[in-house]
């Protein structure tokens, strides 16, 4: 028997930025920004007490979305994101291997006053898997950025 399934990779997450995205620019000049999220969660415990239950997720968001992000959001900015989830593995200078997972955004809501607007980036401007994050870049000057 042949089951059909099908391939879903879709992650939707609210909560409130912990820090300011760090926008930075491929080689090729593509934007790029990185943010942290806090998601919480509020039950009670077999006690009674209440208990917060907080998931730190890495974010990133590509192309005019990133500038976007940087542009509007800062720390403890509450967002809604709607992306993918995607893992990435690296060996460290002393031959450790490590895997870390993030949320590659394709959607991302300012819930602020100012920022009601939704924003999403095109699916062909998300990168594939194999595209690098650059660690560190010289940032391109304000003069040539399109806002």
């Amino acid at each position: 028997m042949d089951i059909r399934f099908p391939e879903l990779n879709i992650v939707v997450l609210s909560g409130r930025l912990t820090r300011d995205p760090d926008l930075r620019y491929t080689p090729s000049g593509r934007a790029v920004a990185r943010m942290r999220l806090a998601s919480s969660r509020r039950y009670k415990s077999a006690t009674g007490d209440w208990v917060d239950d907080t998931l730190f997720i890495d974010l990133v968001a590509w192309g005019d979305l990133a500038e976007r992000c940087k542009e509007r959001l800062q720390k403890g900015s509450p967002v809604i994101v709607q992306g993918r989830l995607r893992s990435r593995e690296w060996t460290t200078e002393s031959g450790q291997k490590r895997v870390a997972f993030e949320v590659v955004a394709n959607r991302i809501q300012f819930l602020e006053k100012a920022g009601t607007a939704i924003e999403e980036v095109p699916p062909d401007e998300i990168p594939s898997v194999d595209e690098q994050i650059p660690d560190y870049e010289e940032p391109v000057p304000d003069e040539d950025l399109p806002f």
